[in-house]
């Protein structure tokens, strides 16, 4: 299957997840995605694959989805939620990272499997960790404020896409030149390292794009789970 294709089946499956989150648990749902969606987020972008002829970071649509929760919480509670939200997200990486950091220290039995692997995942895992948490926060924080001023601004209904793509667009923007900046500079060559942030903030934010009907979804989703 062609990489363009079956990377548009997992966008829209992992938005139908977070919609089923959303749908079975309100918006503990979209607190408990986010937090997971983050640190997943920081486990895939070590890969990078080939799209469109284009060398790009896996993790893209992942992180994408913690853009989406947060607007809808923004949109749907509130932006004092929504910042909550992010900084839950922050502290499930930070004390992620410090965990696995502190597992890999055990001094592996003379049988053991696992280590090996685990470390050649890990061990990268501090700097693309320092990288995600400067950029995940700055982010993030900017994204709620830029979607609660477009909120007031335009606070028609129909405008929820105006809203949720120029907070992306902006947020996501610098979320890709930080992390790219602490994660992978002088990791890749200069070429490369361009390349990469390029790509990853054109594909962040074409994932956004395919996420607009999602969030007009679940807007007007009542969940299951009754919500003080």
């Amino acid at each position: 299957m062609p990489t363009e294709i079956f990377g548009l089946m997992v966008a829209l499956i992992n938005f139908s997840m977070l919609v089923l989150f959303y749908k079975c648990f309100g918006k503990t749902g979209l607190f408990v995605w986010i937090g997971f969606a983050t640190v997943l987020a920081n486990l895939q972008v070590v890969k990078t694959i080939e799209i469109l002829g284009l060398i790009v970071t896996l993790g893209n649509v992942m992180y994408a989805t913690t853009f989406l929760a947060t607007d809808l919480l923004n949109e749907k509670y509130g932006r004092p939620t929504a910042k909550r939200a992010v900084w839950l997200g922050f502290a499930t990486l930070l004390s992620a990272t410090v965990i696995m950091q502190l597992a890999l220290q055990f001094e592996p039995h003379s049988e053991d499997i696992a280590q090996e692997h685990l470390a050649f995942i890990f061990e990268l895992m501090p700097r693309v960790a320092a990288g995600s948490l400067a950029a995940y926060l700055t982010s993030n924080l900017l994204n709620v404020y830029i979607f609660s001023f477009f909120k007031k601004l335009l606070p028609n209904p129909s405008l929820l896409w105006v809203r949720n793509s120029a907070s992306s667009l902006i947020g996501q923007a610098f979320d890709t030149l930080i992390f790219c900046s602490i994660a992978f500079l002088g990791l890749y060559s200069m070429d490369i390292w361009v390349e990469i942030a390029l790509t990853t903030y054109i594909m962040k934010f074409l994932v956004s794009l395919i996420g607009i009907p999602f969030i007009y979804w679940m807007r007007a989703m009542k969940p299951v789970v009754h919500q003080n």
